[in-house]
This record gives C-alpha cells, structure tokens and sequence, in this order.
C-alpha cells in the first residue's frame, strides 16, 4: 500500500483526484497489527491472503510515468490494465518483474521509448496490449518467449524493423495486432506455425515481399488485414485452406497476377478487398459462390474482361465497387438481384451496351457511379424506383433517346451528374433528370439537390425559375450546352450556390440584377464565357458578391475540408468543375475551398472595367478577356492580392499599366495583349517576371520585355532604394534574376494544387500523389494564416 501511495504521489493533480480511496485512513487495515491495506482502494482487487492481484485504474484520467510504480512490490499481480490514460515517458524494465502476470494492457497512452526486452520474463502472460502509443524501435526477440501469449497489440506505434520470427514459437497465439507502425522487412514464414491464430492485423506497415505461401496453414484464421504495404508478387493459392476467413483484405500493395478462383473456397468470407494493387486478368466466374460476401472491392486494378454475371449470386452484397480496370462487355442484367446492394461501382471501365432496366429493381441502391464507360441507349425506365438514390452518376458516356418521365419519384438525389452524353427527346417535369430539349419548368419545393452537372450536352430552351426553390444546390454547370436565355439573376437568391458555370451556351442580353442586398452571398466561381452577352460589366452585381469579398464561407469549410465538400445522404463528395486557368480548360476534380474566380470572358461586353473588383479581396483568378472595355485599367486591381492569373487580352483598354499591378506577389499568368496600352511596363516587382507575350498587340507599349524602347520622358521614376537587392542586374529571356525568383517562386498555390490534383487524383503515379500531399499540407497552413503573413510567406521563398 505504501509503495503504491509513492506512486500516486509521483502523478499529475488529476490522478489525485481519480485515485482518492487511494489514502492511508485508519479503517483501510487488516490483521492484528493494524498493517494499512489496498485492498479496498479503487482498482486494487486482492487474494485471501491479502496479496494485491489486480489492479485495473482504465480511463480515469492517470497522469505521469512509471517510473516509482512498486513493481517489485506487486509479484503476485496477475492482472493490470492501465488503458486509456496519460501515462507517459519509457516503460521501465522493472516490469519484467510481474512474474505472475497474465494480463498486461498499457495501451492508449503517451508512452515512448522502446518496448523493455524485459518483457520476455512474463512467461505466464496471456494478453499483452501496448498499443495507440509512441513506443518505438524494433519487437523484441524475448517476446517469442511467451508461449502462453494468447493475443498481442502493439498497433498504433512508431516500431521499426522486421516482425521477428520469433513469434512463429507462439502457438497459442490467436490474435495479433501490429498494424499502423512503420515494420519493413518481409513477413516471417514460421508466421504460419501459429496454428492457433484467428485474427492476422498488419496492416500500413513498410513490409515488402511476397505474402508467405504459409500462412495458408493458418486453418483457424477469420480476418488476414495486410493492406497499405508495399507487398509483392501473387495471392497465394494456399490461402484457400483459410476457410474460415471471413475478412480478407490485401489492397494498396503491388500484388500482381491473377485472382485465382481457388479463392472461392473461403465461402465465409463477409469482406474481400483486393483494390489498388496490380492484379490482371479476369474476375473468376467462381467469385459468385462466396453467398456470405457483403463487400467486394476489386477497384484500381488491371482486370480485363466481362462482369461475371455468376456475381448476381451474391444476394447479401452490399457493396459492389469494380471501378478503375478494364472491365468490358455489357453490364450483368443478373446484377438486379442484388436486392440489398447498396453501392454499384462500375465506373472508368471498357462496359458498353445499354444500362440493364434490372438495376432498377435495386430499391436500397443509393450510389450509382456509371461513369467514363461507353454505354449506350436510354437511361432505363426503371430507375424512378430507385427511391432511396442520393448519388447518380452517368457522366462521360454515349447515352441517348429520351428520358423516362419515371425519373421524377427519385425525390431523394443529392447529387446528379449527367454531363458528357449525347441525351435526346423530351424532358421529364421534375427536378431530378434534365435532358436534351426543353429543360422542365417544375421543381421540387423539397428538393435535396446540392449538384446539378447538366454540361457537354445539347439543352435548349430557357431556364427555369423553379429552379430558385433549389435551396441547398451548391454547384450548377450547365456549360456547354445550347441554351437561350438571358441571364437568370433569380439564381442569386440561392442562398448556398457557390458554382455557377453557364459558359458556351446562348445566354444573352445585359446582365441586369435587381437591386436587393443579398445576391449570390456564397458564390466562389463564377462562369460566363463564351454567350452573348453586352452591355457594361455588372457592377451592381460585383458589389455584392460576399463570398469573394471577405472569404468567410470558403475559410469556415476549410476548418472542416480543405476541399469543397457536399453531404450526400450519409456520405461527403467533393464538387468538381471545368475551370479556364492559364488560358488553358482545367478539369479541377475537387475544388479548393479558397478558390475564387471569375470568368467572362467572350461575350460581348461594354464600357470601363468597374473599380468595384478592386474589392473581392479573395478572387484568384479574372478573366474578361475578348470583350470591347474600354477605358484604362483600374489600379484597384492591385488590392487583389491573393490574385493568380489576369487576363485582360482582346480588348480595347487603353493608358498606362497600372504599377499596382507590380506588387500582386502571388501572379503567375498574366495577358493583357491585343489592347490599346501606352507607355513603360513597371519592371520593378512581379511584372518583370513575365515575357513579352504578355503584352504584345500594344504598339504603345514600351521598355523591357518588350523590343521597342522608351523615350527618357517616358521612364518610369526610381523604385524606392530600399526594395533593391544587393546584385539588381536584371536579365530578361530564359531567366530571371535572384529578386524576381524570390518573388515569384512560391506563387501559385492554388494553381499547383488544383492542376496537380487532376493527375494523381486516384493516387497514380504515387512520386506525384506524394508531392501533392505535401503541397496540399504547406497550403492548408498558408490558409490559416492572415492575409498579411501569407503574402510574407510567399515573397520570403
């Protein structure tokens, strides 16, 4: 009692207070010579000798070390659990000293430091738990010396080196836990002398090699977790004697060859993950044999050939997600009898044919992803039973005819992507499908949409303006389409739309707002390109677009997701959109939070460019380039100063380049060809970091980059001395100085991510996905700084 009360008084103020029976009070004594006794204390169970047996003080709040804990006091222990505290600093090696124990659970602590080879003394141990710590360094050999070892957990830490194959010894051993450390190596095959193991987790490690063809010897184990490694070869045939497995998951490794059919044998299995890996050929028609499986996942792989209709079988799947091969043939109509499947994958395939009207009997069905395929025909009738669908996705296909009127009774749909078909015929009157031809002019008041991708297709007609009862839409592109309407300034009373994307269509007229005070408060992008508009640019409508202004929406999201996310049911999707960035067409397949741009580009618009853009702080992107503006360019675009890319070619602006303009750290495009500008270009800041095509097509322009020099009148005054550096030899071409390095180099976050994203968004080619990784971290820091600091940052690179 004593050495325990040392302890106690070693801990935090917390523990204090968790542990007050802990105390030497008079009524805590036994025998005659009135020896003070735990036995009564919280946690401390002993024998009828009065020897200290168990102590179990889990989850109340235990802070400090162990490093006056009584292990030589305590020898007949033979229970302790400690879980869920703040026990920090090394375990001692004093702990091989609980001769007698058998059950040992630290887990769930700040412990560090390796684990004590001393552990190897506690050969009466059964369960040893030391996970979700910090403890690092290698296993120790000495635990192959507890044979009586039932269940080890030493997940969740910061271990290094190869799994011993000592642990081949323990036969008894039935679970095993290292999963989430960083082991390399290969997996021992005397792994497969625990004959005894159920439960195999060692997963997101750095183990590499072959899966051992051993383990198949394991006849008794229900789940083998190795993902998230970096194994190789192929999926051994003898994991077909594991007939008991029932959770089976290899994916996110380099595994290769073919899946074999013999692993139709573990007829228990509940889930099979494979995805990610480099697995060829065929799905074994076999695969319809395993009637237990409620999750198959084969995505990312090579796999050719049809969809075996064999998996129409599997009557207890709920998850069916094939996407990312090569899959060919038609759709499996046997695949509608999968009366509880809930998720149908089969995206970014080779599939053709028409959509088989059986998938319409699927009523649970709430994610149907089709995309990228080359699928033909009508959208089947038989879809308006999917009443509990929330994500319908049919994007980039050949998809034709009309859409069935049935359509309208999925009431329930989040997101509806449709874009990139070729859909004809008459439109249903509902919110949930548009199609080719007029677009429907009834809308649910109840509607649950948040997206509506309609673009790449052949709409015509006007737009609806039930379409304002669409109160959580978020995202809307209709791009590229042929549209003929004026400008529908009623989508401005959507109080969460933060993509509007209505570029190459026929929308005309001048972009007249109404005067209200709210107008689009949440709008982040903003699409107008190529229609027919005229007229003087909406100042009235840039004077109230919130969201650019001040960032408020786009910075609380990021608290939650970097990227713009949408609820969908029980799930999170991130929005995608086709963006020009660069002068180039981007497909941003998620979208930053921070992004903000504004694109009106094409049209036909009039007058002065209005000061009032000076305002949107937070706009990263302008485009009003191929316009008639006239007038000079307002200095007040310097105030932008998150800006990444101006364009401003085509049009007939005229005057000086403003020198704000030289102070925005963060531009990395830059056009303002083809206008009527005069006079010296400011080469003091960011502006001497572009070429002379940025500003060709100006016969009054003058100085560097361009050829023609200016007249001595003409030059512009001396920047202030303090800005040079101590080396202002400037050189223009194919390199820039030391100065416009510095200023230039870290510009364009939001480009790089967003760019970057588009290549690696399924994780390949993994170099990339990790640098991307990287940036996407260094960016999420940059967003939490003030505005200030964040443009320091950038300048300071």
């Amino acid at each position: 009692a004593q050495a325990l009360l040392n302890w106690k008084s070693s801990l935090g103020n917390h523990s204090v207070s968790s542990l007050s029976s802990w105390t030497p009070s008079p009524h805590n004594t036994t025998g005659f010579d009135s020896t003070m006794s735990p036995c009564a204390w919280y946690g401390i169970s002993c024998n009828q000798a009065g020897s200290v047996i168990r102590i179990n003080v889990t989850s109340v709040d235990v802070e400090g070390t162990l490093h006056k804990f009584p292990f030589s006091s305590l020898s007949n222990i033979i229970y302790m659990d400690l879980s869920v505290n703040s026990l920090f600093g090394n375990i001692p090696p004093q702990i091989g000293l609980l001769s007698n124990i058998n059950y040992l659970d630290l887990s769930i602590n700040r412990f560090s430091g390796i684990i004590p080879p001393e552990i190897g003394h506690l050969t009466k141990l059964e369960v040893l738990h030391l996970g979700f710590n910090g403890l690092n360094g290698s296993i120790p050999l000495e635990i192959g010396q507890l044979y009586l070892l039932r269940e080890v957990a030493l997940c969740l830490n910061q271990l290094r080196g190869s799994i011993p194959s000592s642990l081949g010894n323990l036969s008894k051993l039935a679970r095993v836990y290292v999963y989430n450390n960083s082991l390399s190596g290969s997996i021992p095959p005397e792994m497969g002398n625990m004959i005894n193991l159920e439960v195999l987790h060692m997963d997101t490690n750095f183990l590499t090699g072959p899966i051992p063809s051993t383990l198949g010897n394991l006849t008794k184990l229900r789940e083998l977790h190795l993902f998230a490694n970096k194994l190789n070869g192929s999926i051994p045939l003898e994991l077909g004697n594991s007939k008991l497995l029932s959770s089976l998951s290899l994916y996110n490794n380099n595994l290769s060859g073919s899946i074999s059919p013999i692993l139709s044998n573990l007829t228990e299995l509940i889930l099979l993950y494979l995805h990610d890996n480099q697995l060829l050929g065929h799905i074994p028609d076999e695969m319809g044999n395993l009637h237990a499986m409620h999750d198959l996942k084969l995505s990312g792989n090579q796999l050719t050939g049809p969809i075996p209709s064999s998996l129409g079988n599997l009557t207890s799947l709920v998850y069916l997600r094939l996407q990312l091969n090569q899959l060919s043939g038609l759709i499996p109509r046997s695949l509608g009898d999968l009366m509880n499947l809930k998720v149908l994958l089969l995206s970014y395939n080779h599939l053709s044919g028409n959509i088989p009207i059986e998938l319409g009997k699927i009523q649970t069905m709430d994610l149907l992803h089709l995309s990228a395929n080359k699928l033909t025909g009508p959208i089947p009738f038989s879809f308006g039973n999917l009443t509990n669908l929330v994500y319908l996705r049919l994007s980039e296909n050949q998809l034709s005819r009309k859409i069935p009127l049935s359509i309208c009774n999925a009431t329930n749909l989040s997101l509806l992507i449709l874009s990139n078909n070729s859909l004809t015929g008459n439109l249903p009157q509902c919110l949930s499908y548009l199609s080719i031809g007029t677009i429907p002019q009834t809308f649910s008041l109840q509607s649950s949409l948040r997206t509506l991708d309609l673009s790449e297709n052949q709409f015509e007609g006007t737009l609806p303006q039930s379409l304002v009862n669409c109160k959580n839409l978020e995202v809307l592109d209709l791009s590229n389409n042929k549209i003929v309407d004026k400008f529908p300034a009623w989508l401005g009373r959507l109080p969460n739309l933060k993509v509007l994307t209505l570029r190459s269509n026929n929308f005309n007229g001048l972009l007249d707002f109404p005067k209200v005070s709210h107008l689009f408060p949440k709008l982040h992008i903003l699409d107008l390109s190529n229609n027919d508009f005229v007229g003087p640019l909406p100042a009235n409508l840039i004077a109230k677009l919130e969201g650019m202004m001040n960032g408020q929406d786009g910075q609380e999201t990021q608290k939650k997701s970097l990227y713009m996310r949408q609820e969908a049911g029980t799930r999170f999707y991130e929005a995608s959109v086709n963006v020009t960035m660069k002068g180039k067409e981007i497909r941003l397949e998620r979208i930053l939070t921070i992004f903000t741009t504004i694109d009106l580009s094409h049209n036909s618009f009039q007058g002065n460019i209005p000061s009032a853009i000076g305002n949107l702080h937070f706009l990263i992107g302008l485009n009003l380039s191929h316009n008639h503006l006239v007038g000079p360019i307002p200095s007040t675009l310097g105030n932008l100063t998150n800006l990444e890319w101006l364009d401003l070619s085509s049009n007939k602006l005229s005057g000086r380049v403003p020198r704000e303009l030289d102070d925005l750290s963060f531009l990395g495009y830059l056009d303002l060809s083809e206008n009527q500008l005069t006079g010296p270009i400011p080469q003091e800041k960011q502006l001497s970091t572009f070429m002379g095509d940025s500003f060709r097509g100006n016969p009054g322009l003058c100085g560097t980059p361009l050829r023609n020099t200016c007249p001595s009148d003409a030059q512009p005054p001396p920047p202030p001395p303090s800005f040079f550096l101590e080396n202002n030899t400037r050189k223009h071409g194919s390199t820039f100085d030391e100065k416009a390095v510095m200023i230039g180099y870290a510009s364009g976050i939001v480009i790089g991510m967003s760019i970057a994203y588009v290549t690696c968004e399924i994780g390949r080619p993994k170099w990339l996905a990790s640098k991307v990784r990287i940036v996407e971290r260094r960016g999420a820091k940059w967003m939490k700084k003030p505005m200030q600091k964040a443009i320091k940052f950038h300048a300071g690179r």
